[in-house]
């Protein structure tokens, strides 16, 4: 069993190395609580994120190892690097925050159903308003076609979703982040071949707490 957290007060997590460690349900630490700004900013800024399907309880997580793109890793494709030098799009930050939450969150063929629900788009929201959460937005002929939205805590952005409306639009954006000197890294959260290909590498739960709190 894992600890049930109430809604009505904000007690701290319990320790990551709690998180249950096996192949179905990895990294897996708690359920319940609430996601309002003050939980979630707490929960990022120790490795831990929220993820689940609708009907679930909220489902906090902090898997070990943990997927990460460091900054001078990255693979950039030559169709991307294209892009990149024919400055194909214009990269704007933080001009359209929920429109980028609404284009992650939209119905794609690879998946039925999404995990960005209408509070969790809500209480995303809110973290941008309080300059937590943040959108790195590709523009083609003044029209939004792809981007990244995610939390900084320190020198990691911690990604949590993207979308393509235009070819190579999501990795432009990607590769925009890399190339920040604000950012050490971006944390992937959970590797995926797609994630693989685009240079992600796992390291320990450990090592990643290590870098967040730098």
């Amino acid at each position: 069993m894992i600890p049930y957290l109430p809604e009505d007060q904000l007690l701290d997590f319990p320790p990551v190395e709690q998180a249950l460690d096996d192949e179905t349900a990895n990294g897996l630490l708690c359920a319940g609580g609430d996601l309002s700004p003050q939980r979630l900013w707490q929960a990022y800024q120790n490795g831990i994120f929220p993820w689940y399907s609708d009907g679930e309880p909220i489902l906090w997580w902090s898997p070990d190892p943990r997927a990460v793109i460091f900054a001078d890793e990255m693979h950039i494709s030559r169709s991307t690097q294209r892009c990149i030098n024919r400055q194909t799009f214009e990269i704007r930050h933080n001009t359209a925050f929920m429109d980028v939450v609404k284009g992650c969150a939209a119905p794609r063929a690879q998946q039925a159903e999404t995990w960005i629900l209408p509070e969790m788009m809500q209480a995303y929201a809110q973290l941008h308003q309080l300059g937590h959460a943040h959108s790195y937005e590709c523009w083609h002929e003044n029209k939004l076609v792809g981007g990244v939205y995610g939390i900084k805590v320190n020198s990691v952005f911690c990604g949590e979703s993207m979308f393509s409306a235009m070819s190579n639009a999501s990795k432009v954006a990607l590769a925009h982040i890399v190339q920040l000197p604000e950012y050490q890294l971006i944390d992937c959260q959970i590797p995926n071949p797609h994630l693989e290909s685009l240079g992600a590498s796992t390291i320990s739960r450990a090592a990643f707490l290590q870098l967040l709190s730098q």
